[in-house]
């Protein structure tokens, strides 16, 4: 079924809307969908009751539309998410002057679950790695970009995304630092360790080569068929890697980005210094890493003492 219309001045208001999200803020194409499907289905419902333009958007619409929301099954996290994206919206819309004062000041959305990420013990890490070696033993191209890949997702922390966009003069062999452009096209640096080094040199030396063709360009990691390689591929090779060990519930490249945060941590790392590290823009996201390391202490804790 074909969904009505919404009134012209609103329609134009999420273009104009999408064009911000564009070029003021460069958010990523998938945050700019997720922004504008929350602000079309918000439209919808106050298109529904009535309103033709953003100057009549009230609290009490926003606050119903949300209740709908919750009434149809949609999770905490969710809810928290529409709540943030209307008030981004009605933030915006106020500085455009097309409304005469913000209606989502004093929205509110239930809190977030914080569950904790799932992490890997450093025996799982090591029987990762091991495994990685035994398959790029033979110098095959795909084995040795999987090796490289991991290595670096688990030595810095990145984002999939992040690794995906990755040149080759990204890498700073002699410091042995990276080069990253993460979230609103934020840039920074990041260390890695020497095994990471030496996976992504044998890459170069001996894998890439095979695969490079002319629609290679510069990136640092390719397809099999000598493309950039994508999100897609490289989540699928982790999730391989984690099913095969049996005994964690962890999955996809975020896993290792959350290992790689725990383990700094366990290791003694600077709080601050893993969220330069992780790109973070708020500390307060990198604290859940904390209460990561807390409850693994907890449970070697009850594991190991006799009084547990």
């Amino acid at each position: 079924m074909q969904e009505n219309p919404l009134p012209v001045a609103l329609a134009r208001s999420v273009e104009d809307f999408r064009r911000y999200l564009d070029s003021e803020r460069a958010r990523s194409a998938h945050t700019v969908r997720a922004y504008i499907a929350d602000v079309e289905n918000l439209l919808r419902f106050a298109a529904a009751e009535g309103v033709e333009k953003l100057a009549d958007l009230e609290l009490g619409t926003l606050r119903r539309w949300l209740g709908a929301q919750s009434e149809s099954g949609r999770s905490r996290a969710t809810l928290a998410r529409h709540a943030a994206t209307a008030r981004a919206f009605t933030s915006w819309a106020l500085r455009e002057e097309l409304i005469a004062s913000d209606p989502a000041l004093r929205l509110q959305a239930p809190k977030r679950d914080h569950t904790l990420p799932g992490v890997l013990h450093q025996q799982q890490v090591s029987r990762i790695f091991e495994n990685l070696s035994e398959a790029a033993a033979d110098g095959s191209p795909m084995p040795l970009r999987n090796r490289a890949v991991v290595e670096l997702l688990y030595a810095t922390g990145i984002r999939v995304g992040e690794l995906a966009g990755l040149d080759i003069d990204d890498l700073d062999p002699d410091r042995r630092t990276l080069r990253v452009l993460g979230k609103g096209n934020k840039e920074r640096t990041v260390p890695y360790g020497v095994p990471a080094a030496l996976a992504v040199d044998d890459w170069l030396r001996r894998g890439r080569p095979r695969l490079a063709n002319e629609r290679s360009g510069p990136a640092l990691f390719l397809s099999s068929r000598g493309n950039r390689i994508d999100q897609r591929q490289a989540r699928s090779v982790v999730n391989d890697l984690l099913a095969a060990l049996g005994d964690t519930a962890a999955t996809g490249p975020h896993a290792l980005r959350h290992t790689a945060a725990t383990h700094l941590l366990d290791g003694g790392a600077d709080l601050r210094a893993v969220q330069e590290i992780l790109g973070h823009s708020s500390l307060a996201t990198t604290q859940i890493y904390t209460h990561v390391s807390v409850d693994r202490l907890r449970k070697s804790y009850q594991q190991a003492h006799p009084r547990a």
